[in-house]
C-alpha cells in the first residue's frame, strides 16, 4: 500500500534499501515443484490461482484492525499476544497458516523490527503481500547489521536508550508488530484508531500516524 506512509512507495524512494530483488533458490525450487505437481495432476492450476487471489486480497487493514482493538481493549490485547490466530478469529479474520504467528509489543524501552533474512517470509494472512523493499537483499542484510541506520532511512529515529530487537521470520514462524498507541488518541473510536496504523508500523520500520489536527 503506497499510501501507508509518505516516505514509502512501491517504487521505493530509499535508494539504499532498494527494490530490486531476484528469485531466491527457495522460490525457484518452489516454482519448479509447483509446475511438476500440476504436470502430474496432483495439483490443479485453478486451485493455485484461487489461493493466489485469496492472498492478493489480503491487506494491512486486517492487522490494523487487530492493533486498534488491542489499543482499545486491554483484555483483547492480552489474548492477541497469547494466541494471535484465535484473537484474529474473534474479529472474523482468518489467520490460518501452517506457520506459527507471533505478535510482539513495542514498549517505551523496546522496539521490534521484522525481517526475513533467507527470503520473504511475511504474515500475509494479516498484512497481505510484502512490499518490494522487504524482499530486497539490502533490507534483509542491513536490518540485521545496522537496524538503526536502516530505520533512519525510513525517517524513523529511535532514542539511543531504546533497545532494537530484530526478529527473523522463517517458514515456521511469522511476526507482526503491535506498535505503541500514539499519545492524545484516547477519544478516538476503534475505526479511527485503525486508520492511524500503517503497514510500516506493523513491520517495525515506522510508527503509527499521529492524529491530524482538525482544520480551523
Amino acid at each position: 500500500m503506497s499510501g501507508d506512509h509518505p516516505h514509502v512507495t512501491e517504487s521505493a524512494s530509499h535508494a539504499h534499501v532498494g527494490t530490486e530483488h531476484e528469485l531466491s533458490p527457495f522460490a525457484i525450487r518452489a516454482e519448479a515443484i509447483e509446475a511438476l505437481l500440476i504436470e502430474k495432476g496432483i495439483l490443479a492450476r485453478e486451485e493455485v490461482q484461487r489461493l493466489v487471489q485469496i492472498t492478493a486480497a489480503r491487506s494491512p487493514a486486517d492487522g490494523a484492525g487487530l492493533v486498534a482493538r488491542a489499543w482499545a481493549d486491554p483484555e483483547f490485547k492480552a489474548r492477541l499476544l497469547a494466541d494471535p490466530k484465535a484473537a484474529a478469529a474473534e474479529l472474523g479474520i482468518d489467520a490460518t497458516t501452517p506457520a506459527k504467528l507471533v505478535v510482539v509489543e513495542n514498549t517505551a524501552g523496546i522496539h521490534h523490527l521484522v525481517v526475513c533474512t533467507l527470503c520473504s517470509c511475511y504474515p500475509r494472512t494479516l498484512l497481505g503481500l510484502p512490499p518490494d523493499w522487504y524482499k530486497s537483499l539490502n533490507y534483509r542484510a542491513r536490518a540485521v547489521v545496522a537496524p538503526r541506520g536502516l530505520l533512519r532511512e525510513f525517517g524513523f529515529e529511535l532514542d539511543d536508550r531504546v533497545e532494537v530487537r530484530v526478529l527473523d521470520s522463517t517458514a515456521d514462524i511469522r511476526y507482526m508488530v503491535l506498535p505503541r498507541r500514539p499519545p492524545g488518541t484516547e477519544h478516538l473510536s476503534e475505526a479511527d484508531l485503525a486508520r492511524l496504523v500503517t503497514r510500516d508500523s506493523l513491520i517495525g520500520v515506522g510508527e503509527p500516524r499521529l492524529e491530524s489536527t482538525p482544520a480551523r
